[in-house]
């Protein structure tokens, strides 16, 4: 099971967010600006990036987003009736998962890649309870370029709702009970928007 450290736990304790059945934390300039717009165009230009279908209300439609997944050699994920087999590690990629490991002492070894491309571009209410994220999964998930809004939502208690503006270089993590109990989405937006990359570092059982 996916644990942060009691020293992850302790040091960011005032940036953890006030949400019951949850543990979510926001760490806003974890990647600095200097560094920001060049791994962003790294990643733009070396990703193998996609446009998916996915069946939504009966319907096959292409999936508001392009998409990526890098990971281990044989772990596969399958989410939205799609299976994405890993790419090789991407040397940005790499560094990524090595920093965020000797940050949380949690163990990544894959990576989903969203791009958004304008604010059109989204991800619909769900929860990241895939069988083989295992119990209570550490999801890591960096943001890089235009920021955007995340919006959560309790499962059973339909009052509880949170929103946040996630900048670039941030680093949201979720881990304990978050997934049994919340949904979160991208929404999309009329606002002219430039194109923001998400990277959501997880472990594939």
């Amino acid at each position: 099971m996916q644990e942060l450290t009691t020293d992850f736990r302790e040091r960011f304790a005032s940036v953890k967010l006030p949400m019951p059945d949850a543990e979510v934390y926001l760490l806003p300039h974890f990647t600095p600006q200097e560094k920001q717009i060049p791994l962003q165009q790294a990643l733009e230009e070396n990703v193998a990036w996609r446009q998916e279908k996915i069946r939504l209300f009966g319907k096959q439609i292409d999936q508001p987003r392009l998409t990526a997944w890098y990971a281990d050699a044989g772990k596969a994920y399958t989410y939205s009736g799609l299976t994405w087999e890993p790419l090789p590690w991407l040397p940005e990629l790499a560094a990524l998962k090595t920093q965020l490991e000797t940050l949380t002492g949690a163990a990544f070894n894959s990576v989903l890649l969203n791009l958004y491309r304008h604010g059109q571009d989204s991800m619909g209410w769900h929860a990241d309870d895939e069988p083989e994220l295992g119990q209570n999964p550490v999801i890591a998930s960096l943001s890089l370029g235009q920021e955007r809004t995340f919006s959560f939502r309790h499962r059973f208690k339909k009052d509880l709702k949170n929103q946040l503006i996630l900048p670039s270089g941030s680093l949201l993590l979720m881990a304990g009970p978050t997934q049994h109990f919340w949904h979160h989405q991208i929404p999309k937006t009329t606002r002219p928007l430039q194109p923001r990359i998400n990277l959501t570092f997880r472990f594939i059982e």
